[in-house]
């Protein structure tokens, strides 16, 4: 693991292009991006432990130029798995959605099963990646999980990247890892102290009311955070489900195998009977007016909707950063920039990160984490 790097072009690019969206429910802040036609069903993407909303960047640009609508979600600061139903449940509602897809990794994937659980009507399908049916043995692996919320910010992201397997990878893999590792970076105390904590709850999904034709299983064949015994289980549970499983791919297939993981998503949703609108596709490549409002309640919209900062965001508190570029030359001028200023920040971060992390390496050489990603 090489550490923080700077972000590659194409995710240069997403951000140039795609809004993020910020929104406060009940208390609960979310980060989002909506982007793709909104009269096609979305798929939402929840992340692990160690992710966010930017780590499914590739499916939203991948997925979105054939004609799907791609929501991808950070997961909010909620501490047990009722209050995570509830938010989320809030959460579709105020983006006017009734009925979704759910692609989940590691504990995002436990998340999708639980909200499958409960709420069984709002959920269509489930996609399932690396992940997990319960979690005792987490729980019984965090005996200090009662004061996660005291724990300095520092040490718990120590602890999340020491879950990472260390070591020569091929060059996907790697990249894979230090975007991860970037991403985590910016994670709030509180992210990270919820997110530990949701994860040691010791709790296990129930039967789900959702048929497993309706269920694919992607998994990846060489090395995982999650032990195999628990994916195993998962396994056992949806014996009737699609199998998808990747040869190699680590633990962040969406970012190292992003081709092989977006064919799959498309068979799935295809399956499943989501139809794209490939129709719409010419209009976000030749004017780049791309993406879903959150607040835009009409059906009908898709691509070639008024760009974000021009739309009405009553009764939410949303930020869309996007900045289109006019021409190729300044989309050039303007990749440039920003790799410049990621390098000077980078710089200015990087030393007293790596001082904190010395600092703390005998105490966190006593801890034998086990940790999922």
């Amino acid at each position: 693991m090489k550490g923080i790097s700077l972000s590659p072009g194409d995710y240069i690019h997403f951000k140039s292009q795609v809004p993020l969206h910020k929104i406060t429910i009940g208390g609960k802040q979310w980060r989002y991006y909506d982007f793709g036609p909104k009269m096609v069903p979305p798929l939402i993407c929840i992340p692990g432990i160690a992710g966010n909303a930017d780590v499914y960047y590739k499916q939203i640009m991948a997925l979105s130029m054939k004609g799907y609508r791609v929501i991808s979600i950070d997961i909010p600061c909620v501490w047990n798995y009722h209050e995570w139903v509830h938010a989320f449940e809030k959460f579709l509602d105020a983006i006017n959605i009734h009925h979704v897809h759910l692609y989940g990794t590691s504990l995002g994937g436990f998340l999708a099963q639980l909200f499958a659980q409960h709420r069984p009507r709002r959920v269509k399908s489930l996609i399932l990646s690396n992940t997990f049916l319960e979690t005792h043995k987490f729980s019984a692996a965090m005996p200090w999980a009662p004061v996660l919320s005291w724990t300095p910010s520092f040490l718990l992201k120590r602890f999340i990247l020491t879950g990472i397997r260390d070591g020569p990878h091929e060059p996907f893999i790697a990249d894979s890892i230090d975007f991860v590792v970037g991403q985590v970076e910016r994670l709030s105390v509180e992210d990270l102290s919820s997110r530990l904590t949701l994860n040691a709850n010791g709790v296990a999904v129930g039967p789900l009311l959702l048929s497993d034709s309706f269920i694919t299983l992607m998994d990846t064949n060489d090395f995982c955070a999650i032990p195999q015994q628990l994916k195993d289980q998962v396994t056992e549970r949806y014996s009737g489900a699609r199998r998808a499983i990747l040869k190699t791919g680590g633990d962040f297939p969406f970012l190292s195998r992003s081709d092989e993981v977006n064919l799959h998503l498309q068979l799935h949703l295809r399956h499943v009977g989501v139809e794209p609108k490939p129709d719409l596709v010419q209009d976000i490549s030749g004017n780049g007016n791309a993406g879903s409002s959150a607040n835009d309640k009409n059906a009908g919209g898709g691509f070639d909707d008024d760009p974000p900062e021009d739309r009405g965001n009553s009764g939410h508190d949303s930020e869309t950063d996007q900045s289109g570029p006019s021409d190729a030359g300044s989309n050039k001028l303007d990749e440039q920039f920003l790799s410049n200023v990621r390098l000077c920040l980078l710089a200015l971060e990087t030393a007293p990160l790596l001082i904190l992390h010395l600092c703390v390496a005998n105490i966190c050489t006593c801890w034998k984490p086990l940790m999922m990603v």
